[in-house]
């Protein structure tokens, strides 16, 4: 099954952030039991080269979802020919946004996306059968970041083409003055309308999560793919539990 029809059947899938240029990190979290791996291009230093290291190296049946620097048509267009499944777009606000992105990243006649020869379907070997599939195969992830989203999220998930709603609770807390904090109770209860938003219209919905119990938390609440963890925190904490075990913190 595709990741789009994982969240459409409300599939369960537990990923992890890549901030990395590395294909080994990529690799190994791919090989570890991960469902999904959020490839970050918008913070960090991944870049288009070091992304198509990075899918080329993610083994299946993990999949692999791409978050662009912004809801751009130029990175939105390369990032696909680069072959992944899914994108995230941050700070989708209006459901103006989330038009423009569904036409930039659907070929006609659905969308504007051009066509040419590219990794995303076997350098030409698989043209065809790539341009026939592409538009129903894309999951096309909005970024809900903002309290300008929350305010006019009925109209950006009721947009055709919109597949799944993603929360980012810090630059949400920071869009109220609150910057990270994410507990507190007027960033939570604009969660809350999310997550009721999404629940009413189907909607699958996920979220990042620096913890494991932070995740049981979300889940428990009908988010049905997060991200847990990062590749550095997971490679620092795990340096710094070990440390602590042998006295030397």
């Amino acid at each position: 099954m595709t990741f789009l029809q994982k969240l459409r059947a409300g599939q369960i899938q537990i990923g992890s952030l890549v901030t990395l240029p590395s294909p080994e990190v990529a690799e190994l979290l791919s090989l570890t039991g991960f469902d999904w791996l959020w490839i970050d291009l918008e913070h960090g230093g991944i870049g288009l080269e070091s992304l198509s290291r990075l899918l080329q190296a993610v083994r299946p049946p993990c999949h692999a979802i791409v978050r662009a620097p912004g809801a751009d048509p130029i990175w939105i267009k390369r990032i696909l020919d680069l072959g992944c499944e899914g994108l995230i777009l941050p700070q989708v606000n209006t459901p103006e946004d989330a038009k423009r992105i569904v036409q930039w990243s659907k070929y006609p006649l659905e969308g504007s996306r051009s066509v040419g020869i590219s990794r995303a379907h076997g350098y030409g070997f698989h043209f065809s059968r790539y341009l026939k599939d592409f538009n129903r195969r894309l999951a096309l992830i909005v970024q809900i970041e903002h309290v300008c989203a929350v305010d006019h999220l009925e109209a950006i998930v009721d947009v055709p083409g919109v597949s799944a709603v993603l929360v980012g609770p810090y630059d949400l807390s920071a869009s109220v003055g609150k910057t990270g904090r994410v507990d507190d109770p007027e960033v939570v209860n604009l969660r809350r309308r999310i997550e009721a938003v999404c629940s009413d219209r189907d909607m699958p919905l996920g979220i990042f999560a620096a913890d494991a119990a932070t995740a049981a938390g979300y889940l428990d609440a009908g988010y049905t793919f997060v991200a847990v963890g990062c590749d550095t925190l997971l490679l620092g904490t795990t340096a710094q539990d070990l440390l602590r075990q042998l006295g030397r913190r």
